[in-house]
């Protein structure tokens, strides 16, 4: 290799070729990535499981934590998915631990929306919070 030049060797274009590939993917995996939030001594942590333009419905999952006080929320019906247009999309279903006690964990679940939007903001309105925990990630 000359000086670092990458056209002295076809195999280094072929390495920076497939680098810049997964790096290009890391990023996408990146935005989609946990997001937490934290505030009156609840830990909230959601990470997109399937919300990919294939799935019929979209997964989260989701871990609220607390040392003090119960975490007795109806989670499907606090939580909304609301796309770049505004439009939201209400939960179909909670698939994980019962409401009470300092730590659930669990599935939310929503019906895809159509066309894919390209980001999405998961709300969940928590009891006595003024404002819903918001998470927010970049589809395409």
């Amino acid at each position: 290799m000359r000086n670092g030049n990458l056209t002295a060797n076809p195999w280094l274009r072929v390495i920076a070729f497939f680098t810049a590939i997964l790096f290009g993917l890391g990023a996408s995996a990146a935005e989609l990535a946990q997001q937490s939030s934290q505030a009156g001594g609840v830990t909230v942590r959601v990470k997109p499981a399937d919300v990919s333009g294939k799935a019929a419905t979209w997964s989260f999952q989701v871990v609220l934590d607390t040392h003090s006080g119960d975490l007795s929320d109806d989670l499907a019906a606090a939580a909304v998915i609301v796309d770049a247009g505004g439009k939201k999309y209400s939960a179909v279903g909670w698939e994980g631990d019962a409401p009470g006690g300092h730590h659930r964990k669990g599935v939310l679940r929503f019906k895809a929306p159509s066309p894919r939007p390209h980001s999405i903001e998961l709300r969940i309105q928590r009891p006595g919070e003024a404002a819903p925990r918001a998470f927010r990630w970049q589809l395409k």
